[in-house]
């Protein structure tokens, strides 16, 4: 597995570790104590951000997006028990062609 590959999937569950932190604060009803580790959550995403090879941390974070919608999916259907439809499934692919594109594009020199 590429250094990219592990990076954005570390980032990915980081991110929505931590956003869930604070879902489960305000939506859930659960404890304020839920915001320390969220916000170690979104440390670690943003730092594992900073691993993935690119010239340009706009592009880092463009091709993260369709990683992130991914994550989000599986997040939905591991986590959270909602199994994911044929929409789900098909944005999530589409999102993930967008990422390549972006993130392996051929640049000129």
């Amino acid at each position: 597995m590429s250094r990219t590959l592990l990076a954005y999937s570390g980032a990915a569950l980081a991110e929505i570790a931590g956003c869930f932190a604070f879902w489960a604060w305000l939506r859930l009803e659960r404890s304020a104590w839920w915001i320390a580790p969220g916000m170690a959550s979104l440390a670690l995403f943003a730092w594992l951000l900073t691993l993935v090879e690119s010239d340009a941390a706009g592009r880092t974070y463009a091709a993260y997006g369709g990683v992130y919608i991914v994550a989000s999916i599986l997040w939905l259907w591991g986590i959270e028990g909602h199994r994911p439809d044929r929409w789900d499934i098909a944005g999530g692919a589409i999102c993930l062609a967008g990422m390549a594109v972006i993130l392996f594009g051929p640049r000129g020199g």
